[in-house]
């Protein structure tokens, strides 16, 4: 008997069978949006708990530019994320589904720690207002990437380039400090995060007609809301460089 993947493919799907596919395709992709949304709330809690209270002083301490630096705990909670994501990219098929989940609370979680230094450096009402404009340019540009007929697949591949060329000029500005080139790494990366949310957002469509029906289709929506999360919160960053105002 064919897959639904199958039918997809081959166009062979019948009136209810493409009816069954697009009430799972949605219900596959609003599991995706739950849990990103659960995790953009989770690390803005744990955010706001670092910034006002005394966990602060455990992550953080005070340097002579006046910007937070890290302690050890700090640089443990800013860089085990990164452990997380390849334990989860190279895992997450083969581990059970709570450990999965265990995971990515976690990785969120940790995540809240480092961007309670957004509310360090910047004033609430920008960060509120900077926030919202990228929760609706998000939705505008992830509804774009599952609704478009267009493959945007040869854009993502321009765009993972770009991606790569971002963290190396990121990485010669730490030693350069050059205003102007943070600019234009503020204003790359906004657009290319842009285009990676229409692209991840039709990679993680197209992924459903893979899973759907499989015992790894819970696995592969954490996997899908881990990118989209990562993709908001690179746009917020970004967007907080044009748009914030930092605290005096």
């Amino acid at each position: 008997m064919a897959t639904e993947a199958d039918r997809r493919v081959y166009g062979t799907a019948t009136a209810a069978d493409a009816v069954q596919i697009d009430v799972g395709l949605r219900q596959y992709m609003l599991r995706v949006y739950n849990y990103m949304a659960s995790g953009l709330l989770l690390s803005g809690l744990v955010a706001l708990l670092v910034t006002n209270t005394g966990l602060q002083n455990l992550f953080f301490q005070a340097t002579e530019t006046g910007r937070p630096g890290y302690t050890g705990l700090g640089l443990v909670a800013v860089f085990a994320p990164i452990g997380l994501i390849l334990l989860m990219s190279f895992r997450a098929q083969r581990m059970n589904i709570t450990t999965l989940q265990a995971c990515y609370w976690g990785f969120v979680a940790l995540m809240g720690v480092g961007l309670s230094t957004v509310l360090m450096i910047y004033t609430g009402a920008s960060v509120v207002r900077v926030f919202f404009i990228t929760a609706i340019a998000f939705s505008s540009l992830s509804m774009y990437g599952y609704t478009t007929k267009r493959d945007l697949g040869p854009v993502g591949t321009f765009l993972i380039m770009g991606l790569v060329g971002i963290l190396i000029a990121g990485l010669v500005n730490i030693f350069l400090q050059s205003s102007m080139m943070q600019f234009i790494i503020s204003a790359a990366g906004v657009l290319i995060f842009a285009g990676m949310t229409a692209y991840d957002t039709q990679k993680i469509k197209n992924s459903y007609f893979h899973v759907s029906g499989t015992g790894v289709a819970e696995h592969a929506a954490i996997m899908g809301a881990v990118t989209l999360y990562l993709d908001f919160i690179n746009l917020f960053q970004f967007l907080l460089h044009f748009l914030g105002a930092r605290k005096e």
